[in-house]
């Protein structure tokens, strides 16, 4: 388990919970280095005091805010951590809404929140239980990393979680990114409704296609520069832009997403026959007469 990012508190109405915070994901991405083209040489960056014109250790290294060209505040860690603020030393839940009323692009970086003492267990228990029982999340405001933030608090498998959240002004509006008005059907809004509930999963863990297969790629190029030999390349794609033919792209993507499912190699969206419950199913079972053979099947076995 990671190091904690923070300790602190819950602040829930008069109570107290003493948390930790630590990361909730990891990165796994490839990190570079730069190199000078020529002699593949290091660069690094350095830090340079502009007055003395020499490099700067991170001991000497302080923030100050720049008021005016002459003039820049110094600010020390202790004041920040001293702010008269409720938030800074507390994650204060301010409301409890619906999980559905939160936009997901307002939800940033996920944390988790350990107890922190024995003294905890019992508030941080009835936190979480009563949070899972009201299928609600908590909203909060903390202060980290120099500013105060907006939180939202769920519950995952018996753990409290903090996620980050955007102020409403950070918060673009999409209203001049909609396309100009077009002509859509209802035969095509009826295919593409068929092939989300082809492509419908219910979890995406464990699933095949939830794989980062850009790291993957990278590290088989890394490798094969590191042994001599040539990366592999990616086959060529046909050029997009081209205009297609919507229904027949709808028909051929769910025609492919049920046979991927198991559904039958020649699928179709034509036929769509319901399957038997279960109930159906076991009264057929435990049926004591056969049922009546069908004309056709007859026919067929006396012939």
């Amino acid at each position: 388990m990671p190091r904690p990012v923070w300790s602190g508190a819950i602040s829930f109405g008069l109570v107290t919970i003493p948390i930790k915070v630590l990361p909730a994901t990891e990165n796994h991405s490839i990190s570079f280095h730069q190199f000078h083209l020529e002699d593949m040489g290091r660069v690094r960056t350095r830090k340079i005091c502009e007055l003395e014109d020499r490099e700067v250790p991170t001991a000497e290294i302080g923030k100050g805010y720049e008021v005016n060209k002459d003039t820049i505040v110094a600010i020390d860690d202790a004041e920040l951590d001293d702010m008269p603020l409720p938030t800074a030393k507390a994650i204060e839940i301010v409301a409890f809404v619906p999980a559905e009323s939160i936009d997901p692009v307002r939800i940033s970086d996920g944390y988790y929140l350990q107890g922190d003492g024995q003294v905890s267990a019992k508030p941080y228990t009835l936190l979480r239980k009563a949070l899972a029982r009201n299928s609600k999340v908590a909203v909060a405001k903390f202060a980290w990393h120099g500013r105060e933030r907006l939180g939202l608090l769920r519950v995952r498998d018996d753990v409290i979680v903090l996620h980050a959240m955007k102020w409403d002004d950070e918060v673009r509006s999409p209203e001049t990114l909609t396309p100009k008005p077009v002509d859509i059907t209802d035969e095509e809004i009826e295919k593409a409704t068929l092939l989300i509930d082809s492509m419908t999963v219910d979890d995406i863990t464990g699933q095949e296609w939830a794989t980062d297969r850009y790291t993957a790629a990278l590290e088989e190029v890394i490798h094969a520069k590191a042994d001599g030999k040539k990366p592999p390349r990616a086959a060529e794609e046909e050029p997009t832009g081209k205009v297609v033919d919507l229904m027949a792209a709808l028909e051929q993507s769910v025609q492919k997403a049920q046979e991927s499912r198991g559904e039958g190699a020649h699928a179709t969206v034509h036929e769509m026959k319901p399957k038997r419950t279960a109930k159906k199913a076991a009264a057929k079972k435990t049926t004591p007469k056969k049922a009546p053979m069908r004309k056709s099947a007859a026919k067929k076995r006396g012939a």
